[in-house]
């Protein structure tokens, strides 16, 4: 009954802090006074609630439970949970982030709390975006303001130099942030291969989390990135660097080992890997059937595919089938010497439906179908 009486305490309004702390402190008191058992009795109802209420761990459970029953200011969780309402967290952000950071409990909310959630404010967090950010990454409520969010923020600031991404770079990297000098250390690093600026920033958006490895685990990403032909100061470094670090090295080799199977050789399938250092990001399967489609059906030569490996890239039900249905049917109704179908391929949107379908006005409309017709098909034209 009591652990009913908590959770309507700390989720329904309205919020009553006096019952709240008169309910808490039920467990200091009976820790004082009463036998050993009673007291067990209490926090047992106290961790059965944290643990169905939060699906906290039982070891949370029982440290909250622990504390809550002996703490000197019991209303300090209403408190925090009060705060948190305030400011437009839901009821499962508040959840998330008592599973994650429990400690988060005891925080004072003036002193600790407010001026955290200022900071994010005054960068442009506001509302379901300001809850959303903070519930993502919890760890920025019980990290230091002073000698690791701030800084952080700083060093963001000095690389995302346009004030409208900085709201969606920090989306990206919020877990750096309470990592102040392990992500400044690892900038410096990168910075000394040669990567810098824009690429800098291409990491903070789409592959943060390399900056918050230990910098040996840096190191010997750009080591093994280096050794398979990518230069330092060469700007494709980036892009075999994210790709190295974003796969494990079961998942590296399986992809080499894919593109092999068709007949390349090694040397080819690294050259491909070089030019097109996102080809081993996609799926085994697209990956597969783009190979199959360009050997088999297109009839393409494995040279062409290795010097072009980009084209492996393209969407096959959206891009390349239907480009080649268009392809076909310029050839065989011998509308126009088409130079090659890569090239058909590799064609912006707008200049080849000018250059190969708006053009033929008599045939427009056949075009068309051939090209879009899976879309009309589906009544999404």
């Amino acid at each position: 009954m009591q652990s009913l009486k908590l959770r309507s305490l700390l989720f329904y309004p309205p919020f009553s802090s006096s019952l709240l702390q008169s309910f808490l402190l039920s467990f200091s008191t009976a820790s004082s006074s009463s036998p050993k058992t009673q007291y067990s009795k209490e926090a047992t109802s106290l961790f059965d609630f944290l643990n169905s209420s939060f699906k906290l761990s039982k070891s949370q459970s029982i440290f909250i439970s622990k504390r809550l029953s002996r703490t000197t200011l019991p209303q300090n969780p209403m408190s925090v949970i009060n705060f948190f309402k305030q400011i437009g967290f839901s009821q499962t952000q508040i959840q998330t982030i008592i599973r994650q950071r429990s400690q988060v409990l005891f925080s004072d909310v003036d002193k600790t709390l407010r001026p955290k959630v200022d900071l994010f404010q005054q960068l442009g967090f506001q509302g379901s975006d300001l809850s959303g950010f903070i519930s993502m990454y919890p760890t920025l409520l019980t990290a230091s303001l002073k000698k690791q969010l701030v800084p952080s923020v700083e060093a963001v600031k000095k690389i995302v130099h346009n004030e409208k991404d900085l709201i969606q770079v920090l989306y990206k990297c919020g877990r750096l942030l309470p990592m102040y000098q392990l992500f400044v250390s690892n900038i410096a690093f990168l910075e000394s291969c040669g990567i810098v600026g824009d690429q800098v920033l291409i990491l903070l958006k789409r592959q943060s989390r390399l900056l918050s490895l230990p910098q040996s685990a840096v190191r010997n990403h750009v080591l093994q990135a280096v050794e398979l032909g990518f230069h330092q100061n060469s700007r494709m470094l980036i892009h075999g660097l994210h790709t190295i670090s974003s796969l494990s090295h079961k998942t590296f080799e399986r992809k080499l080992d894919l593109i092999q199977s068709f007949g390349f050789s090694k040397d080819e399938t690294l050259q491909m890997f070089k030019k097109a250092p996102t080809l081993l990001r996609v799926s085994d399967k697209k990956l597969k059937a783009g190979i199959e489609f360009f050997l088999h059906t297109v009839m393409l030569p494995k040279s062409v595919l290795a010097n072009r490996p980009m084209i492996l890239m393209y969407s096959i039900e959206d891009r390349v089938f239907p480009r080649y249905r268009v392809f076909q049917l310029l050839k065989s109704q011998n509308l126009c010497k088409v130079p090659s179908f890569v090239y058909v391929l590799c064609l912006p949107e707008e200049m080849f439906l000018n250059k190969y379908i708006s053009k033929f006005k008599e045939n427009t409309e056949a075009l068309l179908i051939a090209y879009k017709g899976h879309h009309i098909a589906g009544g999404t034209m």
